[in-house]
């Protein structure tokens, strides 16, 4: 970067330039979860499958974590103001098309340019953001804030575009998007200098048979955690060859790695054994994430709370991230021990799920969980911060890129064993307690008869005739008996994410190395924040 010509215009103040950061930062973070913002509105609009939507949310992580290795290859390529318009452009042509579609396999493979060029936009404003923030610590300030976001991506994208998927066809959510990044990126254009804010390097030497090895193992991977439940797993020839492919590209593309002097991912990260267990507490703690959508499938399946109203209770989870995260980044600051932040976040992980055990029932007050959802949020944002800083720290300066491919695809690697670990416990514990609940449903059951009887006098009483009620009460019956599965299958993997996190407290307490890493992000590179 020219050190005589500013990154912005001189006239330019510094609220606004901050500001125009986030107003591109935000829609950027917003496309991670736009596509599952509301999966029965996507799915009735398409005309598809639950899994389908499921599957282009894996997407665009497939794109975000194969491209990043060449990403930064690009952006000291270009100068920044000409490689963020080259961006702007392909986000906005890529999202009309997505606003244009109905078909599944164009959305997919929108979704997953959508990634590759969300690379380039969170780098640009990752290295803004940095260059903004003067303190001692401002490269901890700027992941905690960018880290923070993407905690609160999913309810916060839900909460923007309820109003609108409630009015509007589904497909709209594009053209918000659109709307959203163009004021914000026309800004920025107009307030920056043609600059390089990295060192200019020549365009030689991509490694692109690296990376299309990589892309396709992981969406083979994404396509298999997705779908295999639905075909029975090894029973599918589809899900079958698809491991076999995955085998294959894995082993071809280690191979290349270990034998190229410049490799697509560095290998030698690996040999840290605080950056291992780093990888492994991030991808636990997503395993543990996932388990929070059982929650919001309590409150819309069980409580039949509408999405706008679901949503506007998820305002507290936002509260608590942002709590959490503030939390975290002083004690960060203030070089506290990790194992502390650690065992502090995971104990409020800890006491939500433990809580929510008790909670789950057909019916409850909304109040009721204003508290767990603080203590989810603020338990989540005090451990993802020092996991992701932890991390970066305990490899050199020059794995760092490496770094953050590999964690990209732990991230998107359990994100989708994740939603595939529900769908399968969904579907087994469901059904065993369906079955049992059946089992004790008979029409020589007094109780049943009464609960019956009960059904059919309020549907009488609001004007149904009688032969109509008893056929209607059977089907209420039997819902009830699916609402009485589901809060049972909801405890039982509760209880599962609660020994997990007991688990993971006494692995932290028996690892003494973790102190032993000093937290150290100046000389990172910023797009390891694609974490």
């Amino acid at each position: 970067m020219s050190k005589g010509n500013p990154i912005f215009r001189s006239w330019a103040p510094e609220w606004l330039v901050r500001l125009t950061i986030f107003l591109v930062l935000f829609p950027t973070v917003m496309l991670f979860a736009l596509s599952t913002a509301n999966i029965s509105a996507a799915t009735g609009f398409y005309g598809v499958e639950p899994a389908d939507i499921q599957f282009s949310m894996l997407l665009y992580y497939a794109a975000l974590a194969s491209f990043t290795p060449l990403e930064r290859r690009f952006f000291s390529r270009v100068s920044t103001k000409e490689y963020f318009l080259i961006c702007l452009v392909l986000q906005v042509l890529i999202s009309y098309a997505c606003y244009h579609t109905r078909s599944l396999t164009v959305l997919f493979a929108g979704r997953f340019l959508q990634g590759v060029v969300n690379c380039g936009v969170t780098s640009i404003c990752l290295t803004l953001l940095f260059g903004r923030l003067k303190s001692e610590h401002a490269r901890e300030t700027g992941y905690a804030i960018f880290y923070t976001m993407i905690l609160c991506s999913a309810s916060l994208t839900s909460l923007v575009t309820a109003p609108l998927v409630d009015n509007f066809e589904y497909n709209v959510l594009y053209k918000m998007i659109i709307y959203t990044f163009v004021p914000g990126g026309i800004l920025l254009l107009l307030l920056m200098n043609k600059v390089h804010l990295v060192r200019k390097t020549p365009l030689y030497q991509l490694d692109w048979a690296s990376f299309f090895l990589y892309s396709p193992m992981l969406i083979l991977i994404g396509y298999v955690v997705t779908y295999g439940q639905q075909y029975y797993w090894l029973q599918d020839d589809t899900i079958v060859w698809s491991l076999i492919a995955i085998v294959f590209l894995a082993i071809v593309f280690v191979a290349r790695q270990l034998t190229r002097k410049r490799p697509f991912i560095h290998p030698e990260m690996f040999q840290s054994r605080a950056f291992l267990f780093g990888i492994f507490l991030l991808g636990m703690l997503y395993l543990i994430r996932g388990a929070f959508s059982i929650t919001t499938s309590y409150f819309s399946t069980v409580l039949g709370m509408d999405p706008i109203n679901l949503y506007e209770l998820l305002i507290y989870n936002i509260v608590g991230i942002i709590l959490g995260a503030v939390i975290s980044g002083r004690l960060i600051i203030k070089k506290r021990p990790l194992q502390f932040i650690w065992l502090a976040g995971f104990f409020l992980l800890l006491l939500f799920h433990g809580g929510m055990y008790f909670l789950f029932a057909s019916e409850a007050d909304m109040n009721t969980f204003i508290i767990p959802l603080l203590l989810q949020g603020m338990g989540a944002g005090m451990v993802f911060t020092p996991i992701l800083l932890f991390t970066i720290s305990s490899v050199p300066t020059e794995l760092s890129q490496s770094a953050a491919a590999v964690g990209v695809f732990t991230r998107f690697a359990f994100f989708g064993i994740s939603t595939a670990l529900i769908n399968y416990f969904s579907l087994f514990y469901s059904g065993t307690h369906a079955m049992r609940l059946s089992d004790h449903v008979s029409r020589a059951d007094n109780g049943l008869q009464e609960r019956l009887n009960l059904y059919q006098s309020a549907l009488g009483a609001r004007g149904m005739q009688p032969d109509m009620a008893a056929r209607a009460a059977t089907g209420l019956l039997d819902k009830a008996v699916k609402k009485q599965a589901f809060l049972k299958y909801a405890m039982d993997y509760n209880e599962m994410v609660v020994m997990l996190i007991l688990g993971l407290m006494l692995l932290i307490i028996m690892a003494p190395f973790i102190n032993r890493t000093i937290i150290d992000v100046k000389a990172k590179q910023p797009a390891a924040a694609t974490f």
